[in-house]
Formats: C-alpha cells, structure tokens, sequence
C-alpha cells in the first residue's frame, strides 16, 4: 500500500513538473493534447520489439528481458497518469485510486516475491491484451489494470522489484527533464551505455537509495561526462 502510494505520488509530481499543473485535463503547459492511451500502445509495442518475433529476421536472437522489465515500468508511468486523470474527471482523489487499485486480487498476486518469467508467446499475448485495452472505445481502467499486473508477473517482476525499477525510472525521467530531453540537449549514452543501464545498475549495487539520492548518484555520474 504504502510503495503504491509513492508510485502514485511521483508520477503526480512529475506530471505536474513536465507537463503543468493542467496535465489532468488532457494539455501540457505548451497546449499540447497529451494521449496516455496511445502512449501505453506505443510502449507496448516496444516491449513486442523485445522478442525476436519477425519470422524472416534474426530468428534465433533471444529475448531482451531486461529490457522487457524496462518497458512494463514505462507503461505503468502512463497507466498511473491515465488512473489519475480518470479519476480527476469523476471528481475522486488519488488516494481513492490508490484503495481501489490496492483492493484487487490482481494487485495482492504481486506483492508476493516473483520472478518467474512466463514463454514469449505468453508475454506477447498478454500485451496485445493490454494494447486492446486502451484501443477498446468501450474503456474500463479496471481491466486495464487486471492485464498489466498479470504482465507484471509474466515478466518476472513483482511490487519490490516494480518499485524499485519505477523510483529509479522515475528519477530517471525527472533528471531527463532537468538536463535538456525537451530541447535536444540532453546525452542518452554514458560512457557507451545508455542511461536506463547505467540507471538498473546503480540501483542493483544500491537498492536501498532513496528517490533524491538516486538523482544525486546520477548527477555525479551526469557531470563527469560533460
């Protein structure tokens, strides 16, 4: 409960830093009309990416897990923003999300510690679920949410394994920002790997950091690149 409240409450933050205070209404503070739906879809057709599923290319390449991991993290950004922004519409709280996300059956499966990987075509199968999910006009956030924690677990993650990857994401995202992403500025390659590596391998030396201590380690390392 309390890891989802935090998770609920970065995100919230970091809508509101990138995209202004209005981002609930669909608008960033450039006027921009902002799709979380799509943004989902995308994402999942990144993770599809992942798997060697072209049948007339690299037929014997294996799976990039890791960054399977990496994508379910970056739809449950989006998702959260979507929950948020429907919960807006229907004048509820975050916190009201937050107690009925907390209460499915769905979500309790993940606090248990997993790793257990499901087959390609398992994962594969479940993000088109989930892609149907957000191109369905008739839209139900609930079995949005079903599908994506049982992708949580297919993908061999779990609500401490998610957190982490998410607060580090997230940070991750928030460093982006402040570091020239939108203007183009920004460097995605520290010393020949990219900052989603560099970002897992920090955490996994030190899992117990806390969110601003993470964006600190990545500043040091930020600036002795430059």
């Amino acid at each position: 409960m309390e890891k989802l409240a935090v998770m609920f409450d970065l995100q919230n933050q970091l809508n509101n830093s990138t995209n202004g205070e209005n981002w609930v209404n669909g608008i960033t503070k450039n006027n921009k009309e902002i799709n979380w739906k799509r943004c989902i879809y995308m994402e999942c057709a990144e993770i599809i990416d992942s798997f060697p599923w072209k049948h007339w290319k690299d037929i014997a390449k294996p799976a990039d897990y890791e960054n399977i991991k990496i994508e379910v993290v970056d739809i449950w950004h989006f998702i959260m923003s979507l929950a948020i922004e429907e919960a807006y519409k229907n004048k509820k709280k975050i916190e009201d999300i937050i107690d009925e996300v907390s209460d499915t059956n769905e979500f309790k499966k993940i606090i248990v510690k997993n790793d257990n990987v499901a087959n390609d075509k398992e994962i594969m199968t479940k993000v088109e679920d989930v892609m149907l999910d957000v191109l369905n006009k008739e839209f139900d956030i609930n079995k949005l949410l079903k599908d994506f924690f049982e992708l949580v677990l297919m993908s061999g993650l779990d609500l401490n394994s998610l957190y982490n990857l998410y607060v580090g994401k997230n940070i991750l995202n928030r460093f982006r920002q402040d570091n020239g992403y939108k203007e183009g500025t920004y460097i995605k390659i520290w010393n020949n790997k990219e900052d989603n590596v560099v970002m897992q391998e920090l955490l996994n030396d030190n899992p117990n950091l806390k969110p601003d201590e993470v964006y600190n380690k990545l500043d040091e390392i930020y600036k002795q690149l430059s």
